[in-house]
């Protein structure tokens, strides 16, 4: 299966979908559904924000390089509220003062629990995020990003979800 992944006038860059995941694992694929499930509850029960919600998921699929899901949780987080602006500086999100201290807390746990092979998770970015969220809230935080790691582990192994020209997914 190949899909296109972008047009310019001279040509089509195709990328093949090495796997597809959903049919060749479907008992995983819909336990991860179910702790993607389990994660949003969570987040639905501490009255987690959803723009934070969306800006967490697509800073960790931007650290993964997973298309799929920047595609998804771009338009999810425009959707919810984000401006253009805050989606246009999320990988920078360090250099502006656009993102309040507590958006700034979960996007320094995003990226750590994102690269933890190299962070181990600093005990400074840990405790900032303790700081400024209930246990409950980064038991939820915690849930969210260790989700979307995974769902970008697959995506960009697998290459399972293409995302189709101008689609918006």
């Amino acid at each position: 299966m190949v899909y296109r992944a972008a047009m310019t006038t001279s040509h089509i860059t195709e990328i093949p979908v090495r796997l597809d995941f959903d049919g060749r694992a479907p008992s995983f694929s819909a336990a991860m559904s179910r702790l993607d499930g389990a994660a949003t509850k969570e987040l639905d029960r501490v009255g987690f924000d959803a723009r934070l919600r969306e800006l967490v998921r697509l800073r960790a699929s931007q650290l993964n390089g997973c298309a799929y899901c920047v595609n998804m949780h771009s338009g999810d987080a425009r959707a919810a509220g984000e401006t253009e602006t805050r989606l246009a500086l999320l990988p920078v999100w360090r250099e502006t003062a656009l993102f309040d201290e507590r958006e700034r807390a979960a996007l320094a746990l995003t990226e750590a629990i994102t690269l933890v092979a190299e962070t181990h998770v600093p005990e400074a970015v840990w405790q900032s995020a303790a700081e400024r969220f209930s246990p409950d809230e980064l038991g939820a935080l915690v849930s969210l990003i260790v989700t979307i790691n995974a769902w970008n582990a697959i995506g960009v192994s697998t290459r399972a979800w293409p995302v189709a020209e101008e689609s918006g997914v």
